[in-house]
């Protein structure tokens, strides 16, 4: 099991949650529960995420295929990156991409997340491989897929929620 943090809040009433950051587990409780019920809760809440990750988090090679496809149906395959690939050292950035050698890098923290909010991140960071800046054509880039304005929605409550 990762490394698992637990913090307890007087405010927090009956509601525990957890979410993973980077390779550890935080734990959001309330301050009254007893460490039995920590326990229960903890075991559960991790072998649930864990359930997650393994049937969400496709492999380094499925997301170099996937980001092929999104290349291809969205941006008419201009965008062809040398490597695609998860990291955990991007803590403030949902993805990355280099142009000089064409490498896309992924938040492991997408972990879990619904596939269209990966491929929104995906297509933005191919998209810099056309457009280097956020510009009016980065943009038009980006907008043409479906699922633009709801991931940017997604990803913006999941950065508010962990502030």
């Amino acid at each position: 099991m990762s490394e698992v943090e637990i913090r307890r809040s007087s405010r927090r009433r009956r509601t525990v949650r957890a979410y993973r950051e980077g390779d550890k587990t935080i734990v959001l409780m309330p301050a009254h529960l007893s460490k039995a019920e920590e326990d229960r809760h903890v075991r559960s809440l991790v072998e649930r995420l864990d359930r997650r990750e393994k049937r969400v988090r496709p492999s380094d090679d499925q997301l170099m295929t996937r980001a092929q496809e999104l290349s291809r149906i969205w941006l008419d395959g201009r965008a062809v990156p040398a490597s695609v690939r998860w990291v955990s050292n991007q803590n403030t950035r949902w993805g990355s991409c280099t142009s000089v050698d064409r490498s896309i890098r992924l938040s492991d923290r997408l972990k879990g997340m619904p596939e269209w909010v990966v491929d929104y991140v995906l297509l933005h960071e191919l998209a810099h491989l056309i457009e280097a800046n956020h510009s009016k054509r980065f943009w038009a880039l980006v907008d043409a897929y479906p699922q633009t304005e709801r991931a940017k929605a997604f990803l913006e409550g999941v950065s508010w929620q962990q502030r």
